[in-house]
């Protein structure tokens, strides 16, 4: 199955994202279930993130999640998952 993760940074986090992001994009790299992963945008700067995991339940999302570097840090003000069925692409 695969889910999406929508996560959106706490207000004025930008320093603490820029720290942790060598180790999250490490973690992405490493992760086989990470389809997809990117930013969400103000103009030119990252205020959250969005991804497609294609994993077996919405638990292993969750651990995935609770494991991200990102997380770790406490950037994130909410993190949703939701399961999501892929159409196209």
């Amino acid at each position: 199955m695969r889910a999406v993760l929508i996560c959106i940074d706490k207000p004025g986090s930008l320093d603490l994202r820029l720290a942790n992001r060598p180790a999250h994009v490490e973690y992405l790299k490493a992760s086989p279930c990470v389809e997809l992963a990117g930013p969400f945008l103000e103009g030119e700067t990252m205020v959250g993130s969005m991804l497609v995991l294609n994993v077996e339940s919405l638990a292993e999302a969750q651990a995935w999640a609770a494991n991200d570097p990102y997380a770790k840090a406490g950037l994130f003000a909410s993190v949703e998952i939701r399961e999501w069925k892929k159409v196209i692409g």
